[in-house]
């Protein structure tokens, strides 16, 4: 591959910064802890700052195909972590939910 590939496709992957990270998963975490970055709260809050980032790259560069599959699949796996924390806590989910603004 070549070298500014590998670098473009960091700054792809890259665009939320450590501190940014972990100010998402302190303020969605349901302890409320930077260090709790698996929970379902955490990993939705986190999945939804990148769909909204994807989303307005796609805007910009309608026909970048790889990155609608990548969106497409990080849809897939916050909707599959909702129906999880549906299933477990209701009261987490709705919370997330309202949180996010996910549902109208």
């Amino acid at each position: 591959m070549h070298p500014k590939t590998v670098k473009l496709k960091l700054l792809v992957k890259m665009h939320l910064s450590t501190q940014q990270k972990q100010e998402i998963f302190a303020k969605y975490s349901p302890t409320k802890s930077v260090t709790d970055t698996g929970s379902p709260e955490s990993q939705i809050a986190l999945f939804t700052e990148r769909i909204n980032y994807l989303t307005e790259h796609l805007k910009q560069h309608k026909k970048d195909h790889s990155t609608r599959l990548g969106l497409l699949k990080l849809v897939g796996k916050r909707k599959s972590l909702l129906a999880y924390l549906q299933k477990k806590d209701l009261n987490r989910y709705r919370q997330i939910i309202a949180e996010l603004g996910l549902r109208k």
